[in-house]
C-alpha cells in the first residue's frame, strides 16, 4: 500500500487551507463577543440558510441525527408509531425512528439509490405516522410523487438531507417539500461545520417553535421549561465558521458536478461499471458520487494498490445490520438494495480534486477491466 494516497477519498485539510485565514477571522470575532450559545452567528446562519433553500424557518440544532429526531418528535412521533425510509442509507436515518421509540419500517430503493414510490403505497399502515425520505449521494428522491402520495393520505414527510444541500428537484431545493428538511453538516457533508453541527428546515411557524424548544431543554424561557427534552444545540462559533462556508458552497457544487459529469464520459461504456446521471428536472449535488461495479471488493483493491482511496455507502444495509435484528427483516427482504450494496463503490469528488487526479482514477478502473 503507498505510504501517502496519490488520489485521496477526502481532502478537508485542503479546503481549509485556501480559507484558514477567513475562518480565523471568524472564530475570532465569535471569541471577542463571548456569546458561545445561540449566539448572533447563530442567527445571521438560520437566515442565510432558509434563504438557500427557500424556506421562512431554520433551527441549527447539534447534529444531523438530533435535527431528525428532534423532527419526529415536533410532530408527535412516538411509541406505536411507524415511520417509513429506505434501508440503504447511513445507520442515522432509521436509528432515529428508533430513538423516539417509532419502527422503522423499510420501502426498497431504485436505480437511483432514493426510496422507489411504486413501492410506498404497499408499505403505508394506519400506524404509519411519518414518511422519511432520503436524498441519498445528493440526489433529490422524487418529491412529486412522494409527496403527493403523503398528501393523499395526511402523512407528514421528514426529508433527511444530510447529503444533499443545494440539490433540486424539479427547481426547488431539498428541504422545502416536506413538514421538516433535516441537514447534517458533519465535516464529511458538502456544506461542513469544523465539529458537528445540523439543521431542521420547516415552513410551519408552530413546528419551528415546537423545534426551538426542544433543541434547548424544552425552555421556553430560562425559567419556563415546558417540555422534557435535550440540548441539541448550534455552536456559535460552529455557525461562524458555516457563514464562511456558505460563500463558497455554490462554487464547490460546480467543483463536484464537473468532477461528477468528467467520471460520467470517461467510464461510460466500460463493460462491468455503471455511472450515476441526472434525471430531466433533477440538480445532484453529488455528495458522493457512486458507481457500480461487478467484482467491487477486487476493483477497491486495485485502485489502492494505485494510491486511489475510495470508500462503500453502504456495504451492510441497514435492514441487516444487528441493531434491526429485531424487525426480523433477513436477506432478500430488499433485494434492489441488497444488489446494490454488494456493488457501490464511491469514487473521489471532492471540489479541489484535480484533473490529474481524476484522470488516474479513471484509467485505472479502465485498466482493471481492461484485463478481465
Amino acid at each position: 500500500m503507498p505510504s501517502a494516497a496519490r488520489v485521496p477519498y477526502v481532502n478537508i485539510a485542503g479546503q481549509h487551507r485556501a480559507l484558514k485565514a477567513e475562518l480565523l477571522e471568524a472564530i475570532s470575532q465569535t471569541l471577542d463577543e463571548g456569546q458561545f450559545v445561540l449566539g448572533p452567528s447563530v442567527a445571521a446562519f438560520e437566515k442565510r440558510f432558509a434563504e438557500l433553500c427557500g424556506v421562512k424557518f431554520v433551527i441549527g440544532v447539534g447534529n444531523g441525527t438530533d435535527a431528525l429526531t428532534l423532527a419526529l418528535r415536533a410532530l408527535d412521533i412516538g411509541p406505536g408509531s411507524e415511520v417509513i425510509t429506505a434501508p440503504n442509507s447511513f445507520i442515522a436515518s432509521a436509528s432515529a425512528i428508533a430513538m423516539v421509540g417509532a419502527k422503522p419500517v423499510f420501502v426498497d430503493v431504485g436505480e437511483d439509490y432514493n426510496i422507489d414510490p411504486d413501492k410506498l403505497c404497499a408499505a403505508i399502515t394506519s400506524r404509519t405516522r411519518a414518511i422519511l425520505p432520503v436524498h441519498l449521494t445528493g440526489r433529490a428522491a422524487d418529491m412529486t410523487r412522494i409527496g403527493q402520495i403523503a398528501t393523499e393520505r395526511g402523512i407528514p414527510v421528514v426529508e433527511d438531507a444530510a447529503q444533499a444541500v443545494l440539490a433540486e428537484h424539479r427547481g426547488r431545493r431539498v428541504g422545502s417539500f416536506g413538514a421538516a428538511g433535516c441537514f447534517s453538516l458533519h465535516p464529511l457533508k458538502t456544506l461542513n461545520a469544523c465539529g458537528d453541527g445540523g439543521v431542521v428546515t420547516t415552513n410551519d411557524p408552530v413546528l419551528a417553535d415546537r423545534l426551538i424548544v426542544l433543541r434547548n431543554l424544552g425552555l421556553r424561557t430560562r425559567d419556563d421549561c415546558v417540555a422534557w427534552s435535550g440540548n441539541s444545540r448550534l455552536d456559535s462559533i460552529q455557525a461562524a465558521i458555516l457563514l464562511v462556508k456558505l460563500r463558497y458552497l455554490e462554487q464547490w457544487t460546480r467543483g463536484r458536478r464537473a468532477n461528477a459529469a468528467f467520471y460520467q464520459k470517461a467510464l461510460a461504456g466500460i463493460p462491468g461499471v455503471a455511472t450515476p446521471a441526472d434525471r430531466p428536472g433533477e440538480y445532484a449535488v453529488y455528495h458522493t458520487f457512486v458507481i457500480q461495479a461487478t467484482r467491487r471488493d477486487e476493483l477497491k483493491a486495485f485502485l489502492l494498490s494505485r494510491g486511489i482511496e475510495t470508500s462503500i455507502h453502504y456495504p451492510v444495509p441497514i435492514h441487516l445490520s444487528r441493531a434491526a435484528a429485531e424487525l426480523r427483516l433477513g436477506p432478500g427482504s430488499f433485494p434492489v438494495t441488497e444488489r446494490q450494496a454488494g456493488r457501490v463503490l464511491s469514487l473521489p469528488v471532492f471540489p479541489e480534486l484535480t484533473q490529474e487526479q481524476r484522470e488516474l482514477v479513471a484509467a485505472a478502473i479502465r485498466e482493471f477491466f481492461a484485463g478481465q
